[in-house]
Parts: structure tokens; C-alpha cells; sequence
């Protein structure tokens, strides 16, 4: 078995979700310029950039650690035709989420495995959250109770907390709204013999 998992994030849900799996790892966040990434893959997918940007991720920390199998992760948002980054201030929030009322929100969640400079594999997943209508008093209250932790996702939720009122349905598998398509990456582990079979 291969001694080492790293996962190139530092994300709280993400290393929540190995934890609660039982999977043994490090956590190593990857130093990355993802604008710049996302700017040379233009004519990408959604799926595809999410995909290439975990593939990136996990390939910035193998870089620094050849011995370990890397695992890298991605999650963006589409709504509208719209891509959309995590929110710089508190007021982008609030723009970010009254764009988001009434419309479906698409997460594309990827993830990848890196060992040395060979990408072993790459997976993407999607989620279809529905929004519902949001009040400018719920955008306050909402925004006073999470801000700043929101501020580290692209969505502006965390389904975890008070985020799971921003929504009328969801389709799609919990992790992947999580940020991880966690069962594809425990089929992967296993096959890495990361975990047992």
C-alpha cells in the first residue's frame, strides 16, 4: 500500500467527509492561481474546469511531495449562464445571492488523483440546487449569521448550516454539494490500494 494520501485542500467539509469515511491523509493546500487556470481554458465545460482545476491542485502539491498519491478537488457554480467565484466582500455575497433567488443553481464538483506527475485519475460530478425566492431581509439575517465562513464558497452556502434554507430542492449527491464526489474518490482509493478493498 502506498504510505501516504495528501489532500491538496484546506477546506472543512472536504477533510470533514474523509474523516467521518475513515480514510487516512494529510492536508496540504495547494498554491495555485486559479484565475489564471481558469483564463487559459476557455472554451471549457463547467465539469471540465472543475475537473482540469483539481487535476491542477493535486499536481502543484505531488510537485513538492512525489512520494504521495495527491488528492485534488475543485467545486464551481453556474446559475444563469453565469460562472460564479467565491464572493470578495460581504456585499458581493449579497449580489451573488439575490442573482441566485429564484433560479437553479448547477455545482460541478471535481476531484482527482496525483501521484508524481502522472494524473491516475479524474472524476466530476453535478449537483442542481434550486433556490428559492430570497427575501432582502432573509439576504441580511442570513449574511449576519454566516458571513464570514461563506465566504470561502463559490455557491455563498454551506448545505451544512443555515445554507440549507436557501433552497426549495436538491438534486444530486450530498457530497458533491459538500465539495467532493466522495464515493467516485473511495472507489478510486481503493484502487489506488489507499483503502481496503
Amino acid at each position: 500500500m502506498t504510505a501516504r494520501l495528501i489532500l491538496a485542500s484546506k477546506s472543512a467539509s472536504r477533510r470533514a467527509m474523509l474523516d467521518a469515511a475513515g480514510v487516512a491523509y494529510e492536508a496540504v493546500p495547494a498554491a495555485l492561481d486559479e484565475r489564471a487556470l481558469e483564463a487559459s481554458l476557455v472554451g471549457a465545460s463547467p465539469a471540465e474546469v472543475a475537473e482540469a482545476l483539481a487535476v491542477a491542485k493535486a499536481a502543484a502539491v505531488a510537485a513538492v511531495h512525489p512520494d504521495a498519491l495527491v488528492l485534488g478537488c475543485d467545486s464551481l457554480v453556474v446559475a444563469g449562464g453565469q460562472r460564479f467565484d467565491k464572493p470578495a466582500s460581504r456585499e458581493e455575497a449579497a449580489e451573488h445571492l439575490r442573482f441566485f433567488s429564484g433560479r437553479e443553481m448547477a455545482l460541478h464538483s471535481g476531484a482527482a488523483l496525483v501521484r508524481g506527475t502522472t494524473c491516475e485519475w479524474s472524476h466530476s460530478a453535478l449537483a442542481r440546487l434550486h433556490v428559492r425566492p430570497l427575501s432582502e431581509d432573509f439576504i441580511a439575517h442570513y449574511l449576519d449569521q454566516e458571513w464570514p465562513e461563506v465566504s470561502h464558497t463559490v455557491g455563498v452556502f454551506r448545505i451544512e448550516a443555515l445554507g440549507v434554507q436557501l433552497f426549495e430542492r436538491i438534486e444530486g449527491e450530498h457530497f458533491t454539494i459538500l465539495g467532493m464526489p466522495l464515493l467516485p474518490v473511495l472507489g478510486a482509493l481503493r484502487e489506488a490500494g489507499m483503502l481496503c478493498a
